[in-house]
């Protein structure tokens, strides 16, 4: 079940908007709970003090309190793998949007078929990342990454690999985990190679992007100059050979799941 929030100062756009989700996952048969707020102020105490945990946000940008704009960077720390939508009617605020990697940004006049195939696309997106999870067995105990938070895998020598992952913090990190607080990512290290590690995933968000890399699809927010940019700011190359092929993949996994 889908954990959903909706703020917005206005309780006329709160109702229209829990409206127009409901709806919308209605018809793709997806189940969801919605909690809707007023006040922007309330929904950060419940997530930065009650702990509250929502899947996807819809944030009006222009409130009082703590604006729409920054909820985000305050939130992120408690709820790192969530989904935003942005819903304003200032145009202007697209790209401030882009730049604090919103999912998706949606005009406040008219909202009824953009923010339909917004909470549509998040939701298959939510549901896409839940529940696999790689096993590492350590010297001690067995350990678990969820897919969705590896970012990517590199290639440690000839028999070894290092997985790049989220996690909550860094105490949470794993046994024999080198993790860096200030981002969140944890590294860990397994006797395996690249190939075997491919295999043990056998999905399809995870992409050989060069002989040293292997990168998880749903963190690539673009590829340029045969490079692929994830969510976590890390650049890695992409092979020549490669190149076209990573981007193929990449289209036709978006294609077959958004």
């Amino acid at each position: 079940m889908i954990q959903i929030a909706i703020c917005d100062d206005e309780r006329e756009s709160v109702a229209l908007h829990e409206k127009i989700v409901r709806t919308s996952l209605q018809k793709l048969g997806i189940g969801y709970e919605i909690t809707t707020y007023t006040k922007s102020s309330n929904l950060l105490y419940d997530i930065t003090d009650d702990h509250f945990f929502y899947d996807l946000l819809l944030l009006d940008i222009e409130m009082p309190g703590f604006t729409g704009m920054e909820l985000p960077e305050k939130i992120k720390p408690f709820l790192p793998n969530v989904k935003i939508i942005f819903i304003t009617s200032h145009l202007e605020y697209a790209i401030d949007a882009y730049e604090l990697s919103i999912f998706r940004y949606v005009p406040k006049d008219h909202p009824e078929r953009r923010l339909s195939a917004a909470v549509a696309d998040a939701a298959k997106l939510i549901e896409l990342e839940a529940g696999q999870e790689y096993i590492i067995q350590t010297s001690h105990r067995m350990e678990k990454i969820p897919y969705k938070s590896i970012f990517y895998i590199e290639r440690d020598g000839g028999k070894n690999s290092l997985i790049h992952f989220q996690c909550l913090s860094a105490a949470g990190g794993m046994e024999g985990a080198s993790t860096s607080a200030s981002a969140g990512m944890a590294t860990a290290k397994v006797r395996k190679s690249l190939q075997q590690i491919c295999s043990e995933l056998d999905s399809p968000e995870f992409l050989f992007i060069d002989r040293s890399y292997i990168v998880n699809i749903i963190q690539i927010m673009k590829v340029s100059d045969g490079t692929a940019v994830l969510k976590n700011g890390a650049k890695l190359p992409i092979s020549r050979a490669h190149l076209q092929e990573v981007k193929l993949q990449i289209n036709r996994f978006w294609g077959a799941h958004i």
